[in-house]
């Protein structure tokens, strides 16, 4: 046995100590859901009444921006998307996780979505009434490490209020 294989344990020895007894495991990206609603405002109330259903097969378009949390750059990504509501009226945009875009929180990170109305796909229903919509709840679970935009609802109304339905002039 050569003298510097004793040299060279107790070298590890020393090495090895002196690492942290914990890993500090990497923090996980933030997976983001943007959602929310569009629905017929039979009364054009500018209200969900009881004579209001959600609209299937609308067409809506939202615009988010997320600033990028890195240590060295100020960072900015921005997108723009359609989607279509489902048989419920509801639609849906799911963000994969992308490093350096969390939830957002109360410091200065920017995170804003935008969702406008483009398409009715009812007939009876397609005048523009709340046509666009900046107001946003975010929900976070940081068990799961999800952030959910629910985003205020969208709506259409018919051309001319029903009066034998909706009562009025």
């Amino acid at each position: 046995m050569s003298l510097n294989a004793p040299i060279f344990f107790v070298v590890s020895l020393f090495f090895i100590q002196s690492l942290p007894s914990q890993v500090e495991a990497a923090k996980p990206n933030s997976h983001i859901t943007v959602m929310g609603m569009v629905y017929c405002d039979v009364c054009s109330n500018n209200t969900f009444s009881r004579h209001s259903y959600f609209i299937p097969g609308a067409e809506v378009k939202i615009e988010c921006k997320f600033e990028v949390v890195s240590p060295k750059t100020t960072e900015q990504i921005s997108f723009s998307v359609k989607r279509t509501t489902n048989r419920y009226g509801v639609y849906k945009l799911e963000i994969p996780a992308v490093d350096g875009i969390e939830c957002a929180r109360e410091s200065a990170i920017v995170s804003s979505c935008e969702a406008s109305l483009i398409q009715s796909s009812s007939t009876s229903c397609n005048v523009p009434g709340h046509r666009t919509t900046t107001d946003q709840i975010a929900i976070k679970s940081k068990e799961a490490n999800l952030c959910i935009y629910s985003l205020n609802a969208l709506s259409y109304r018919p051309s001319e209020k029903d009066k034998s339905l909706c009562g009025g002039r």
